[in-house]
């Protein structure tokens, strides 16, 4: 038979399943609940998690398991990300392959779940086969981050445009520049040419610019949108200076010979 802490642990963390809350702290239920002590808190605990019922996400944070993802033993990152992350009291928003799945490009499955947030870096969270990376920037454009509703809140995503930019950045995250072509060009049907403004022009290194560019151009046949990210750069008076597409590969004996002037060192496939 289940200890009294337990049960009456089990039933409060029900309740708070009941309200649509996924997450808790001990701390909580231990200024609820003064009679218990620590000791006996960390023994209903442990108790529950081996039961499945809830899971340690991070020191002192628990996850609640609902019974339809009890076969996993784990949440999706969506319905616990936001509560998280200001559990943790860190800016953040979902990125890469998880926002562009957001934006329609449905069939691109991640395997892992990337989250942009602030310094110091995070390590990446494993949990029951759930791997959530994290990514260190500096800036977080309120405009260029959308927010969705979820069956447990909210949750912070990258509009069209920054995933976009975020996807050809950090290329080798999503699987080389070939997948991101992919994404990107999916990502293109939500994508207007208003979309690169000057926050998100001042906001993206130059050198992602012109790659996005040369591939909505080149790759995609984003013409429209092509000639709108080059006159915003124009306008806020950009220097295109001759990079590589592919950082990673030397450019020698290759030309640029493109308004981007990137010099095309890998032959991108746009159907792979």
């Amino acid at each position: 038979m289940p200890r009294p802490n337990e049960t009456s642990m089990l039933h409060w963390v029900d309740d708070l399943l009941a309200t649509g809350h996924y997450a808790f702290t001990p701390e909580i239920w231990q200024r609820e609940h003064p009679e218990h002590s620590d000791i006996a808190v960390k023994r209903a605990l442990s108790r529950l998690s081996a039961n499945g019922k809830v899971v340690s996400l991070h020191k002192g944070y628990y996850l609640i398991i609902p019974p339809q993802h009890s076969h996993k033993g784990m949440l999706p990152p969506p319905l616990f990300l936001d509560a998280f992350m200001k559990h943790l009291q860190r800016p953040y928003y979902l990125a890469l392959l998880n926002a562009a799945a957001f934006h329609g490009a449905s069939h691109q499955q991640p395997q892992e779940h990337f989250v942009m947030t602030d310094f110091p870096v995070l390590r990446p969270t494993l949990k029951k086969g759930v791997k959530i990376n994290y990514i260190s920037i500096k800036e977080f454009p309120p405009s260029l981050i959308e927010t969705r509703a979820t069956e447990a809140g909210y949750l912070r995503i990258s509009n069209a445009a920054l995933t976009a930019a975020d996807v050809i950045q950090f290329e080798k995250r999503v699987g080389g520049l070939n997948r991101a072509s992919v994404v990107l060009r999916e990502l293109a049907e939500v994508l207007q040419p208003a979309d690169f403004n000057a926050t998100f022009l001042h906001h993206v290194h130059g050198t992602t610019l012109q790659r996005l560019g040369y591939l909505l151009e080149k790759v995609c046949g984003c013409e429209a949108l092509a000639d709108a990210l080059f006159e915003g750069m124009k306008r806020e008076r950009f220097r295109l200076f001759r990079i590589p597409l592919k950082t990673a590969i030397s450019a020698k004996s290759y030309t640029s010979g493109n308004r981007w002037n990137v010099v095309v060192n890998l032959e991108i496939d746009p159907d792979p």
